[in-house]
């Protein structure tokens, strides 16, 4: 199955500066290391963004894990980076509602 409403799905610039490439942010810092090493940074997340929206349009879910508070899907795509290496990630893309907005959640290495 493909992400519901994939064409509309959102990557908040925010959640990648202030997490995703935040080497200070508790959580996220082991993933900005990772995607500093490929080439991204704060100067290229517009590329980051492209990278991460389609992997959620062309990519199939491995997972739907339903909570309280919505669904959070898994998907798994290549990624190619500013330093031409081709990269498979599991992204994370979370929803209110099967008929929501997907925005992105998280990224990591496979």
């Amino acid at each position: 199955m493909k992400l519901p409403y994939r064409k509309k799905a959102l990557v908040p610039a925010e959640k990648l500066t202030g997490y995703l490439l935040s080497e200070t942010h508790p959580v996220g810092n082991a993933k900005a290391r990772f995607f500093s090493e490929l080439g991204f940074n704060e100067l290229n997340i517009d590329e980051l963004t492209k990278a991460l929206l389609k992997i959620a349009w062309a990519n199939d879910v491995k997972e739907e894990r339903k909570f309280k508070y919505g669904i959070n899907y898994a998907i798994d795509g290549i990624i190619e980076t500013p330093s031409r290496k081709s990269v498979m990630i599991t992204t994370v893309w979370f929803a209110k509602t099967v008929k929501s907005r997907p925005r992105f959640v998280t990224a990591y290495p496979v």
